[in-house]
């Protein structure tokens, strides 16, 4: 059995002050989660307040980016060393944000996710298609690049670290959710591909999460179905009690 993967990805939102707002309240309405991963990606700068109350809750935090050399003249980038000195547990790379709006290309992205290996940090790999790509019936050779681009060189142990994060670029941030169908075509095909690259044990050990406008409402439809592992939330995870409504539903699944 595959652990549930429930993660809240803030982006741009919620400073120190309201981190811990949001983790007071949180805490006031979960309780003996241990059945399934909660995780929360917050701003770089509200990381330490995040790991400060999360640690004994055993809440999973993260960084929602991170660059691939450990120290340099990279202005504005984060090292895995300085995450390493934040006790931080995963962090999320590729989103499509990233790959479309700073133009992070497939090669950078494989870059970002040895360096995370290597510093035993958990990637959460983003891979998914923009509405033209499916309108023009690329989905799979678009999944197929990007993952063979992520996992080029990366040994089967290391392979089964990765958590996938299958994020339709259609479905983030616009209120529109890939079906249950739709999700799961997505979900079987990542992972036909990930027995293809390496071995039907990898295949089936390695955690392919959904994201794409998940909230209370469609979560459970989602997270019923056979290959998908869990959710990668935006909007629906900056509320304390729509976040924990999700996390509910995931420990009845």
């Amino acid at each position: 059995m595959r652990k549930l993967f429930i993660a809240g990805n803030w982006k741009m939102n919620k400073g120190i002050k309201e981190t811990g707002i949001f983790f007071n309240r949180l805490f006031e309405l979960i309780d003996n989660y241990d059945s399934i991963d909660v995780a929360i990606a917050p701003p770089f700068t509200s990381l330490p307040e995040a790991v400060k109350m999360c640690r004994e809750k055993k809440v999973l935090i993260g960084a929602q980016n991170m660059y691939f050399e450990e120290e340099g003249a990279f202005t504005g980038e984060i090292s895995p060393l300085f995450l390493k000195e934040l006790n931080v547990d995963f962090v999320i790379l590729g989103h499509s944000e990233r790959r479309h709006i700073f133009n992070e290309s497939n090669e950078l992205i494989s870059k970002k996710v040895k360096t995370a290996l290597k510093h035993d940090l958990t990637p959460v790999l983003c891979v998914g298609e923009t509405l033209k790509e499916r309108e023009d019936e690329k989905t799979e050779t678009v999944l197929k690049e990007q993952m063979d681009s992520a996992f080029n060189d990366i040994s089967p142990d290391d392979a089964k670290k990765v958590i996938i994060a299958y994020e339709p670029v259609w479905a983030i941030g616009t209120g529109k959710t890939a079906t249950p169908e739709i999700a799961g075509d997505a979900h079987f095909f990542i992972r036909k591909r990930i027995k293809e690259l390496y071995n039907s044990i990898v295949a089936e050990e390695i955690r392919i999460v959904y994201g794409g406008s998940v909230k209370p409402e469609n979560a459970k439809a989602l997270l019923d179905v056979k290959d998908i592992d869990g959710a990668l939330i935006g909007g629906a995870s900056l509320s304390a009690d729509s976040f924990a409504k999700i996390i509910n539903i995931g420990m009845e699944v």
